[in-house]
């Protein structure tokens, strides 16, 4: 009877073994029946989201790879972010954050909010932007400065159409309206705040008329204005 029960016990063991393991075959098999894509695209196409990720998805629900999907995903010009989960019983969700273009880079690129460059075809939509150069691998250093150039000039209502920097870290901007600032390499809050204050003080009402504002002087600037054209006959 002892060697019954035992015998009786395996035979159940072995029984609950095999449909577990084709249960786990039949999930291993199972498709993926739905792609859902969230997220604001404006720049890219929802169907070419779905058409980059079929590729992951020919081992079934439970094999793809999620890690693979993500980096292609984030490979396309204008995703930011990606984040992929399986969603039970045989669902993918995708969301997608794009790139928030905040000045063009060069003659072809793009900077987002953190500096990090990137390329689009559509480069031509965003041509108002401002535009910064500097040498390769100073992008993020010089988003930086233009943020906190923003923010120093935002209270006067001027605004930036470039900023420059180069090789011997030497930084220019020219403001909407042609004004150019010659900020050199070193002290820039201090000269931004000078800057600042000489223009509520003095430049404000004749800001047309500012060429240059020269800031590398160790207390004071030199302005430089625009020759008033000759009329005729006068």
């Amino acid at each position: 009877m002892a060697w019954l029960n035992w015998l009786m016990i395996l035979a159940g063991a072995g029984i609950v073994l095999a449909a577990a393991t084709q249960a786990y075959l039949t999930l291993q098999a199972l498709p993926v029946q739905q792609i859902t894509v969230t997220g604001e695209l404006e720049h890219t196409q929802m169907e070419l989201v779905q058409e980059m990720v079929q590729p992951a998805l020919a081992g079934g629900f439970l094999r793809a790879d999620l890690q693979r999907i993500r980096e292609q995903l984030q490979s396309l010009p204008w995703i930011y972010e990606a984040t992929v989960r399986r969603k039970w019983p045989a669902e993918l969700e995708i969301h997608v954050i794009e790139q928030l273009p905040i000045a063009r880079w060069g003659d072809d690129g793009f900077l987002n909010h953190e500096g990090a460059v990137f390329h689009s075809a559509r480069s031509g939509e965003w041509q108002a932007l401002p535009l910064l150069q500097g040498p390769e691998g100073s992008a993020g250093s010089l988003m930086a400065t233009y943020r906190r150039m923003v923010a120093m000039l935002a209270p006067l209502g001027v605004n930036i159409e470039q900023l420059v920097v180069d090789e011997r870290e030497q930084v220019e901007a020219v403001l909407v309206g042609g004004t150019r600032l010659i900020l050199g390499g070193d002290d820039f809050r201090e000269r931004m705040q000078r800057f600042v204050e000489i223009y509520r003080r003095e430049l404000a009402a004749r800001h047309g008329d500012v060429e240059r504002v020269d800031l590398r002087y160790q207390r004071g600037v030199a302005v430089a204005f625009r020759e008033t054209p000759q009329v005729a006959g006068r």
